[in-house]
């Protein structure tokens, strides 16, 4: 079968790729009928970075050849500018790294997660804490009135409460 693929030319780290019509059998960069283009995925400033013969394209799809995935990429971003291209590339970056970052977040171990849930949950206690303090507060001050009415009782019931008050102790 006939396949429309990427082979892979240039130095390391720095990849350049010959869009070519070859044989589904031979290697990647191996021996090929016909070469259509070529894609620079470094292509920086005056640089093409992006170069296809559409025409030979059609007449190897018409003849039965396979394009490959990427290639069908590729041939959607001919339609836009360099600069579109570039904004688009930029964004998939972005969304890229912020799947990674949900992704990272997601797969925390709990002991992680507390460490950053730390703060916001003792801002909470603290908050609960204060809030005791100021019932607290309240309760002293009905208890008050309550203490002045058992010094007007006769001292009898003063001394059954007396004993009563040890035991809870």
């Amino acid at each position: 079968m006939v396949k429309i693929r990427l082979s892979r030319a240039g130095a390391n780290k720095r990849p350049f790729y010959h869009l070519v019509v070859t044989d589904s059998r031979n290697k990647r960069d191996g021996r090929y009928i016909e070469r259509l283009g070529f894609y620079n995925p470094f292509g920086k400033g005056k640089e093409e970075d992006i170069k296809v013969d559409v025409e030979r394209v059609q007449f190897w799809v018409e003849r039965g050849a396979q394009i490959s995935d990427r290639v069908k990429k590729l041939l959607k971003l001919i339609k836009f500018s360099k600069e579109e291209r570039e904004k688009i590339k930029n964004l998939k970056q972005e969304k890229r790294k912020l799947k990674k970052h949900e992704a990272k977040l997601a797969n925390q171990t709990p002991a992680e997660e507390a460490k950053e849930e730390a703060p916001a949950e003792e801002a909470k206690e603290e908050a609960k804490e204060e809030a005791p303090a100021e019932e607290a507060k309240d309760e002293t001050k009905e208890e008050a009135p309550a203490e002045e009415a058992k010094e007007e009782a006769p001292a009898e019931e003063a001394k059954e409460e007396a004993p009563a008050k040890e035991e809870k102790k």
